[in-house]
């Protein structure tokens, strides 16, 4: 083990469907900011593979917590998800990436736009209690194909307990028909008004930030969208209303 690694010891891991699982493992000297990711790796075949994993947890949380989906014939996603509590597992050893509240203003309302385990980064965020100062209102948006995939239903709720009307969580599933839910994709119901609706949130320059996150395209799409309203992508340099990462 390279010094880059710190060795940490998996203390459990869920299987919440077939091919989406979140492992817990014990590493206190991992030191990140909620909505960070850091690279895990395991040595498979004397070599070692890696790959970025936000953190689920907030970094006030006793363990780190990441959550993956199995993707066939992938080396690093097919071994962790048989990794047993006790096993050693490799963490990077600080957070990278710019999905994190010191980056943005203060603000009105943030809006958190996730697909698939993409969502990982926002729960850390919303479970940090210092992050709530830098907003009124946060709206976490969750798009998955099945209602099964609509994971961490335990941290919402709890969230919903903890902060009331201030936290607004809205779901979409594209492949069946599910109630409470919107169905397709985030872009078109950014267009045609459906997700400001739901809301009952207008998406305006001057009040609003979005985060995005997950998949390319939806990724993309949406920021299309977003600037045919007024919002640009925020950068250092040039202070906007749109911060992006994508997740793979």
């Amino acid at each position: 083990m390279t010094e880059k690694w710190v060795q940490g010891e998996v203390v459990s891991i869920k299987h919440w469907t077939e091919s989406l699982y979140s492992i817990k493992i014990k590493a206190p000297e991992v030191k990140f900011t909620a909505g960070q990711y850091t690279k895990v790796c395991l040595e498979i075949n004397n070599e070692e593979i890696a790959r970025p994993y936000s953190f689920v947890n907030s970094p006030n949380e006793e363990f780190l917590e990441f959550y993956s989906v199995y993707v066939p014939n992938g080396p690093l996603s097919t071994a962790l998800q048989k990794l047993k509590k006790g096993d050693p597992i490799n963490i990077g050893r600080g957070g990278n990436g710019f999905l994190v509240l010191n980056e943005i203003p203060n603000i009105n309302d943030l809006w958190m736009l996730a697909t698939g385990t993409a969502i990982g980064p926002y729960l850390s965020i919303l479970k940090t209690s210092e992050s709530w100062n830098k907003f009124k209102k946060a709206i976490l948006v969750h798009a998955v194909r099945y209602e099964r995939e609509l994971t961490y239903q335990e941290t919402i709720n709890d969230l919903k307990n903890i902060y009331g009307d201030r936290f607004i969580y809205i779901t979409y599933v594209s492949r069946e028909e599910v109630k409470n839910s919107l169905p397709g994709r985030i872009p078109l119901s950014i267009s045609n008004g459906k997700l400001e609706e739901k809301a009952n949130i207008k998406i305006t320059p001057n009040d609003s930030h979005i985060m995005l996150c997950g998949n390319p395209e939806m990724v993309k799409d949406t920021t299309i969208e977003l600037n045919k309203i007024g919002l640009k992508k925020h950068r250092r340099n040039s202070p906007g209303h749109i911060t992006t990462e994508n997740y793979w």
